[in-house]
């Protein structure tokens, strides 16, 4: 099992720039394809990114491509997710989720087992 703990969140002001980590712990982080979700108050849990268990392939939606960017370091068993040109509407609760692949976490993360608590991003316009 891997237990997921997430860090790196706080308040920015539009435009500016945050990088938040994902710690994985146990020894099998590197048999997971891993993601990132938001959500804000009132909203549904929406898909963020998603990387490949290589680090080879990500994927994002319309709404952060272009300014988001995630990355894993499997010696390291963390997963990053830098996020460029933030926006007031980037302003949510950012949890990272482990998953067996990429098209699984973007398609059924609502049965997605492994979470992190989360950490809150604010971004002051």
């Amino acid at each position: 099992q891997v237990q997921l703990v997430e860090s790196g969140g706080g308040l920015v002001q539009a435009g500016g720039s945050l990088r938040l980590s994902c710690a994985a712990s146990g020894r099998t982080f590197s048999d997971y394809a891993m993601g990132w979700f938001r959500q804000a108050p009132g909203k549904e849990r929406e898909f963020v990114a998603a990387i490949s268990i290589t680090g080879g392939d990500t994927y994002y939606p319309d709404s952060v491509k272009g300014r988001f960017t995630i990355s894993r370091d499997n010696a390291k068993n963390t997963v990053y997710l830098q996020m460029n040109s933030l926006k007031p509407e980037d302003t949510a609760l950012y949890y990272c989720a482990a998953g067996p692949s990429t098209s699984y976490i973007i398609r059924t993360y609502r049965t997605l087992e492994l979470w992190g608590q989360g950490t809150l991003v604010t971004v002051s316009s």
